[in-house]
């Protein structure tokens, strides 16, 4: 395992890097900051656009929403955005979330404490971006869950999210759709666990993965603040 060794840039592209070689690089995005520029000028800011100022070139292999913060992993060229991307593609990149939903959820009583959600994933055309569980449209989707910490004061719960498959908004859909929405989700909560946080208390926490050159696995840890 590496652990996290934060180094901080100066200036406007200030960013928190975990690792970096001439291969790929792994970020922390804070929590309300793109990916990648969006739409008009007051969106340009964002993790690529801060990265590539301090590496010339780098190169966006994966997403998380604006809201979620955590790790994310670019390339520095291109042969290694492919195979990073294939990875994805294939599966074989470990991801671990975590997530604080409202409501006591019970952990699962087999394998070993995770749980499993697949309802299928569609565009809701009519409200893009958001998406909706469609049984006859959807994609698959397959999301892992395990309870962590349960808070029956505060009727809340910690889970632990592996996602099998990377469908928009999965996660935050899938909890929604259990009657378990992420707390401070302004998209799939509704007003009162919307209020609870003043973000969305979503983390991608972890990844591991085979270096794309030199065949090591590598994998990076970065708590959650909330």
């Amino acid at each position: 395992m590496v652990n996290p060794n934060p180094e901080l840039a100066d200036g406007a592209a200030a960013i928190d890097c975990l690792y970096a070689d001439d291969a790929l690089l792994v970020l922390s995005k804070p929590a309300g900051l793109l990916c990648v520029p969006g739409r008009g000028p007051d969106k340009q800011d964002c993790l690529s656009a801060r990265a590539q100022q301090r590496w010339p070139g780098a190169l966006i292999v994966h997403r998380l929403d604006m809201g979620t913060s955590g790790l994310v992993l670019m390339a520095r060229t291109t042969p290694a955005q492919r195979a990073l991307g294939h990875a994805f593609a294939e599966r074989t990149i470990e991801k671990r979330y975590q997530a604080v939903v409202q409501g006591c959820m019970a952990a699962p009583t087999t394998d070993n404490g995770w749980g499993d959600i697949t309802l299928p994933i569609a565009a809701d055309w009519e409200r893009r971006p958001l998406r909706v569980i469609d049984p006859q449209h959807g994609k698959p989707s397959h999301t892992r869950w395990r309870v962590l910490d349960v808070d029956t004061s505060a009727q809340t719960t910690r889970l632990e999210l592996a996602p099998v498959t990377g469908r928009t908004h999965q996660l935050r859909v899938h909890l929604a759709a259990l009657g378990h929405a992420i707390l401070g989700d302004a998209l799939y909560a509704d007003a009162a666990t919307q209020a609870r946080a003043p973000r969305l208390l979503l983390h991608a926490q972890q990844l591991g993965f085979t270096h794309p050159c030199t065949g090591e696995w590598l994998e990076f840890i970065l708590v959650a603040n909330f």
